[in-house]
């Protein structure tokens, strides 16, 4: 299943992206998250993706993020995330 995320993740848009992503991922082995247009990630938003593979991961799936922008791959690389999270 692939999700088109777009815009800024943020404190007021992070509990939005969790709820959906809660919603979305019964019975899905692979979630595609498609950071194309994902201008921006905060604190709140990092805290979503974790929480989201942690869950995926224990029901024996996984995220992939796909076509992540530079500035949101830089963060991801400066808070380690790059490496516990699946890039393409």
């Amino acid at each position: 299943m692939t999700a088109i995320i777009e815009g800024r993740i943020d404190t007021l848009t992070a509990p939005a992206l969790q709820e959906e992503l809660t919603n979305s991922w019964e019975g899905v082995t692979e979630l595609v998250l498609d950071f194309g247009k994902v201008e921006y990630i905060s604190s709140a938003g990092l805290r979503v993706l974790i929480s989201a593979e942690k869950q995926m991961a224990s029901a024996g799936g996984r995220i992939v993020l796909k076509s992540v922008s530079p500035v949101v791959m830089e963060v991801l690389e400066m808070t380690g995330l790059s490496n516990v999270l699946h890039i393409e």
